[in-house]
């Protein structure tokens, strides 16, 4: 393209991983103008090439984001831009592969340069053509499956805190959840769990319909940016063209918010509340509402990690998260709360695709867990408890111990089982208060 070859010398000024180019007249090629999310290559005088993306036109000033990072960049070094926004390689060759934040196979395998580019600028789905929710993603975990089932094309994170081992706990998902294809989005890791998940990948034997984007914490913050919507387009591209049902996984959002918020600071703009953008939530809500289920084709699900800093659930992202998803799990003390977990699409798959006995199941197991709660604190202020007190707080110790306990992997059905099992070995059926046709069909009866 003409682009190609115009080069332009004019850079006025270098702050952080933001460059100003001023565009002079070009005679006859003056009308060629880049274009917002266009992509730039700078040719410094010594030899290194840098790759950067317009992020702002104001007039005949151009700003541009660059990836690697501005540190040694000559102010004599030339910008040309490439006349087309950031592009990531599609085929069926990438499953099983690895790549960085700007798209480059990072595993040692081959280049994939002969393959086709799709753009990662895209709008979301026409409403006309999704479908109601209506299918569940197995994940043989019980707080998930049994309590809070997550439905193809739901959007929905893991709100946890640092320390916690909510990585490994993704990773598990994406090992066990019947999904044909599994796209995970690393954002800011330390290598040692981006080690983690690779290895986990290969040794479940996965990584065949696995495709994994990451950025270190020690790559450029700007390309972390990139890496969510390189996802998520591969993720559209097989759900719609091939009717495959992606999940995507993402871990952490925060970091994420985080480089954002680095860059708008880089920019000079007004930050909102805590120092984020006021465009926070448009950001987030413009990638999670890639989630769908396509009319005709496959679907798009997304598992992301949320950190909330100081445990807070008001800070601006999880707070702003909350808005935009269809609930969260909510994962402390290695253990998925069932209090603070919540999937608003569940009830279109309890009872409807899964066994008869699920919805009057997962009620009877809540209200006794919140019991034993209750109880817990009774015990702790020395109060003096009930037989049937006594009885809650064994359940209690149970339910820990087999259902929420994230390590347990069981199906739903053997969940359900298990359930029956532990409402025999702490009450009577009388006390169950629970359809008796239920209760005759399921509840165990020792002889």
């Amino acid at each position: 393209m003409i682009e190609n070859l115009v080069r332009h010398h004019n850079i006025k000024s270098i702050v952080g991983n933001i460059m100003t180019v001023q565009l002079a007249g070009m005679g006859e090629l003056q009308e060629i103008t880049p274009r917002f999310g266009d992509l730039a290559k700078i040719d410094d005088d010594n030899g290194s090439q840098s790759l950067a993306q317009v992020i702002q036109i104001r007039g005949n000033e151009i700003a541009l984001q660059v990836f690697s990072g501005a540190q040694g960049i000559s102010t004599n070094a030339s910008v040309r831009f490439l006349g087309h926004s950031m592009r990531v390689t599609y085929s069926n060759n990438i499953l099983g592969r690895i790549f960085n934040g700007v798209g480059e196979p990072m595993d040692g395998g081959s280049s994939l340069q002969p393959d086709p580019k799709v753009s990662i600028e895209s709008a979301s789905v026409n409403p006309m053509k999704r479908v109601l929710a209506s299918k569940m993603i197995r994940t043989n975990v019980p707080m998930i499956d049994l309590f809070n089932c997550l439905v193809e094309s739901q959007k929905i994170p893991i709100f946890s805190i640092s320390g916690e081992p909510y990585n490994a706990f993704l990773a598990r998902i994406g090992i066990q959840a019947d999904a044909d294809i599994v796209v995970f989005a690393g954002l800011g890791l330390i290598f040692d769990d981006f080690h983690f998940f690779r290895s986990q990948f290969e040794e479940a034997g996965v990584f065949a319909r696995t495709v994994m984007f990451a950025n270190l914490a020690s790559d450029p913050i700007v390309e972390r940016l990139l890496v969510p919507d390189m996802a998520l387009t591969v993720a559209e591209r097989f759900a719609v063209e091939e009717g495959k049902r992606v999940l995507v996984l993402m871990t952490d959002m925060t970091a994420y918010a985080d480089a954002m918020k680095e860059v708008g600071v880089s920019m000079e703009h007004v930050p909102s509340n805590r120092g984020y953008m006021g465009d926070l939530y448009s950001q987030l809500a413009k990638r999670y509402e890639k989630a769908c289920d396509y009319s005709g084709a496959g679907s798009v699900t997304i598992l992301s990690v949320t950190t909330m800093p100081g445990n807070d659930v008001t800070h601006p992202v999880p707070d702003n998260t909350g808005y935009i998803t269809e609930g969260q799990f909510y994962l402390h003390d290695k253990m998925l709360d069932p209090f603070g977990s919540l999937s608003r699409l569940k009830q279109h798959v309890i009872g409807k695709v899964t066994r008869e006995d699920h919805s009057q199941v997962m009620n009877t197991m809540i209200r006794f867990y919140s019991g034993a709660n209750e109880a817990e604190q009774k015990q702790a202020m020395a109060f003096e408890l009930s037989d049937f007190d006594l009885k809650l707080l064994k359940f209690g110790r149970l339910f820990r111990k087999r259902f929420m306990d994230i390590n347990v992997s069981i199906s739903l059905e053997e969940a359900l089982d298990v359930s029956w099992q532990t409402l025999a070995e702490c009450f009577d059926e009388n006390e169950l208060l629970m359809k008796q046709a239920l209760i005759d069909k399921y509840f165990p009866r020792h002889e």
